[in-house]
This record gives C-alpha cells, structure tokens and sequence, in this order.
C-alpha cells in the first residue's frame, strides 16, 4: 500500500502528459510578429520546461521502463533526443530574439518535440500504465518532489517570463475581471455587512 502523498500526487505518466501539454502550449503562443521581448518570454519558458522534464524522464522515468524491460526503440531514442533538444535551447540562448534564424531555430526545436511527444504519447506512456500499473502513484510522488528540487532556483524567471510571455490583451480582461470582481465583492459584502 502506498503513502498517501503516492495517492494524492498525478501518476507519472499523467505528469509527462502535463509537461508536453504545458511546452505546446507555449508554442502555439510564440507568433512571429511578436515583440523581442515577448518572443524570448516564451521560448525561455518552454526551454526551461523542456530541459526540467527531460532530466525527471531521463532520472525517474527511463530507469523505472528499463527496470521492468521497456527496452524498445522508442525508449531507446529518447535520450537521444533529448540531447537534440539540448542543443537547439543552447542555440536559442546564445541568440538574440532579433536574430533572423531565432524564429527558425525556434520552430526546428518545437518539431523534434512535436515528435518526440507522439512517439511518447502512443507507445510509451501506454506501455508504463501496463508495466508500472502498481507504481504510477510512487513514481509521480517521486518525480514531484525532484521537480520542486529543480525549478527551485529559477522562480525569479519563471515569474518574469510569464509575465512577459502573457498577452498584453488577456493582462488587461485579467486585471479588468479582478477589478470587476472586487467591485461586485464589496456591493454585495457592503449591504450585508
């Protein structure tokens, strides 16, 4: 019987799916014409979370599938892929937004993890909710805890970046919505009080 943090935490493979979710998700913000600012805002986010997840799969994930004898192609392709990766955010980081391959190298990176996360997504994942039915919850627990571990130190730029990463127009409908908000909250607070 596992811990109730082993209950209460995502399963492993569920939190893999929220990583890929979560880097796609910057992608489909990152547009061309973008600010400068805006475009780095969004690519160092989706590098960081990139190389966040890539280091939880390769030390908790990889080792658990080559444990029960996940020894496929996919698997075997994986850390090879993400060195790719590594090389491309490298590259990314000694640009500037304004060079004129930013944008390209950008996409080229975004295309080898479009990849990657379908062969994860199809094969992988699905064969660990069969191999590691019993341990999802204890794994997930685990790789929690080596997340918090690892985005410890860059939660100065993870708030930074979303906030420059973030649509000037949704800031605006936000900060319009809590003003509304606490307006609605104190008409109606203010009557019953």
């Amino acid at each position: 019987m596992g811990s109730l943090t082993d209950k209460l935490s995502p399963s492993i493979t569920n939190m893999i799916r929220m990583d890929h979710t979560h880097v796609l998700t910057t992608f489909h913000q990152y547009e061309m014409d973008s600010s400068p600012q805006t475009k780095q805002a969004l690519v160092n986010t989706a590098c960081l979370a990139l190389e966040i997840h890539a280091e939880l799969e390769e030390e908790i994930f990889y080792p658990a599938m080559r444990d029960v004898g996940a020894d496929t192609p996919v698997l075997d392709k994986s850390v090879p892929e993400h060195n790719e990766m590594r090389q491309l955010i490298a590259k990314l980081r000694s640009m500037e937004p304004t060079d004129s391959e930013y944008d390209q190298t950008f996409m080229e990176l975004m295309r080898v993890v479009i990849h990657h996360v379908a062969d994860e997504e199809t094969t992988l994942l699905p064969a660990a909710e069969r191999l590691l039915a019993d341990r999802l919850g204890e794994l997930g627990a685990q790789m929690t805890k080596r997340r918090l571990q690892l985005v410890a130190p860059h939660a100065g730029e993870i708030a930074v970046n979303t906030v420059r990463g973030f649509p000037t127009t949704s800031m605006l409908v936000a900060a319009g919505a809590v003003l509304a908000g606490t307006y609605f909250a104190r008409r109606t607070f203010g009557r019953h009080a």
